[in-house]
């Protein structure tokens, strides 16, 4: 099994590369989909999350008002620190469960967003970075994602920097270029992991 950590900062294209990747038949580990888990309603994961930071972060169904909670943290360091120390366990700890359960010679990819951030790098085989330039990551929050420029900013200036994510990176995918590009790129980068996998 070759256990590959997939990152990269906010708007710079990553789920596009974790898509094509489980195209070529990846097993994805999404710790962003598994963070929504671990918060559901009914789970300690929720509870935590309320005794930390009061019931106005839920919504009106009892679910978690993420955007809410999101306007919380993400403007404040040391309460977006208490967020993560509630969710990241429980996150690991499911993520393990998932590799465990995969095939012997199967390509795990993880898709991290905050690898560079929480120096998770060590726990990865190989570390692939999914690159764009912050112009364009600006322009994909607001056009695609619907966000305020403010907003978009705040959220990728709580991230590492482009610099920091890729001095852990084995791999680089530039994704500032047409789909057609990047779709190559990551047709040459799966024949490399498929040869690790073999290997490892």
């Amino acid at each position: 099994m070759l256990s590959v950590g997939l990152t990269g900062g906010i708007g710079a294209g990553k789920s596009e590369v974790s898509r094509l990747l489980v195209e070529h038949g990846a097993v994805l580990i999404d710790a962003d989909r598994i963070a929504r888990e671990v918060v559901a309603p009914g789970t300690s994961g929720l509870a935590a999350v309320v005794d930390a930071f009061g019931p106005d972060v839920l919504a009106g169904d009892g679910s978690l008002d993420r955007p809410k909670l999101g306007s919380i943290v993400f403007a404040d360091p040391d309460k977006l620190a208490v967020l993560n120390s509630i969710v990241h366990p429980l996150v690991g700890a499911r993520s393990r469960e998932l590799e465990e359960s995969a095939a012997e010679d199967a390509v795990v990819v993880h898709d991290v967003p905050l690898l560079a951030e929480n120096g998770l790098a060590p726990l990865y085989d190989l570390v692939i970075v999914v690159d764009a330039a912050p112009e364009t990551q600006l322009d994909r929050l607001v056009r695609l994602r619907g966000m305020t420029e403010e907003d978009a900013r705040a959220r990728m200036a709580a991230q590492a920097t482009r610099e920091k994510r890729r001095e852990i990176a084995d791999v680089v995918i530039d994704n500032d270029v047409p789909l057609e590009e990047l779709r190559q790129r990551v047709d040459q980068v799966w024949d490399d992991l498929v040869r690790r996998a073999r290997s490892a």
